[in-house]
C-alpha cells in the first residue's frame, strides 16, 4: 500500500505551508472530486490516453491519490484498513 514515508512527506508539505486550517473534511473530499474528474478529461474523447497525455494522467492519478490520503488523515483512518475492509464486503456482495 502507501508507506508511511509517503504519508509523512505529504503531511510535510502541508505542514511546511500551513494549509491544514482549509483542509477541512468537506473541502477535501471536493478537491478529491475536482481532481478526479481532470482525470476523467484525459479520457474524454477516448478510452485510451493519447502517449504524449500519459505525464498529465500520471499527475491526476498523484492529486487523486494525495487528496485521498489527506481526507483520510484527517478522518483518522488507516488506509490498509479501509481498503482491506471494502475488499473483503464487496467479496461478500460478490463472489467469484
Amino acid at each position: 500500500m502507501i508507506s508511511n514515508s509517503t504519508i509523512n512527506l505529504i503531511r510535510d508539505f502541508v505542514s511546511a505551508r500551513d494549509w491544514d486550517q482549509f483542509h477541512t473534511p468537506g473541502n477535501l473530499a471536493k478537491s478529491v472530486s475536482i481532481e478526479a474528474a481532470e482525470l476523467l478529461e484525459c479520457f474524454q474523447w477516448s478510452d485510451e490516453p493519447r502517449n504524449d497525455d500519459l505525464e498529465h494522467v500520471h499527475e491526476e492519478i498523484a492529486d487523486v491519490l494525495i487528496y485521498s490520503i489527506m481526507l483520510s488523515n484527517k478522518l483518522g483512518f488507516d488506509l490498509d484498513e479501509i481498503i482491506l475492509d471494502k475488499l473483503s464486503k464487496k467479496r461478500s456482495e460478490i463472489p467469484s
